[in-house]
């Protein structure tokens, strides 16, 4: 970890499905509240898998989170606070730039801004939002999961349609679980085609 400045910074947890980046987000987040730090937790409002107004994670841990649909909103509603959290920042409708110049601002007025998301799609190609602000993040971590298929470290997560591999001309984005998504490594991961 590194040592937080005084100022504004960026810090992104990233990884494939199942890594623990929503938990992680949650355990940062509580250190913020016990500092008793104002703060503000978003969510897109299009992840509705486990909770509507919460930041969920897989195994259930959870905190109250305002759902938005961009990165407009949450600059809209970040005046009175000194850390903000993002989580499943892929789903925000914006452009890519839109997300790095919203973070940056924050960042540039003195906020923490800690994000959470997906760095790659089910294709295994990087999610252009994730990208740049790893680029200009101050801390950033990659988190792994576990592949289901042989136990190696996971950064992949495979989509699934009736237990197959997502055809490359599926959709970027679609909010699913278990029933939709495996995490695999780069091994047992098969590219969409």
């Amino acid at each position: 970890m590194t040592r937080p400045s005084t100022g504004g910074r960026i810090e992104v947890i990233c990884g494939c499905m199942y890594s623990g980046k929503t938990e992680e987000l949650i355990r940062r987040m509580r250190q913020v509240m016990i500092a008793r730090q104002s703060c503000r937790i978003f969510t897109p409002r299009m992840d509705t898998r486990y909770s509507v107004g919460h930041i969920a994670s897989h195994t259930g841990a959870k905190l109250e989170a305002e759902p938005v649909n961009s990165m407009q909103e949450i600059i809209r509603k970040s005046d009175d606070v000194h850390v903000i959290a993002i989580d499943e920042l892929h789903f925000l409708e914006d452009d890519p730039t839109a997300v790095l110049i919203g973070c940056q601002s924050l960042a540039d007025r003195g906020l923490r801004v800690i994000i959470a998301g997906l760095d790659q799609n089910y294709r295994a190609e990087p999610f252009p939002g994730m990208m740049q602000l790893m680029a200009v993040a101050e801390q950033v971590d990659k988190l792994y999961a576990i592949c289901v298929h042989c136990g190696a470290y996971a950064t992949r997560s495979q989509r699934l349609i009736n237990g197959s591999p997502a055809p490359a001309d599926a959709a970027t984005l679609l909010v699913g679980g278990l029933e939709l998504y495996e995490a695999r490594c780069r091994s047992c991961y098969e590219p969409a085609r």
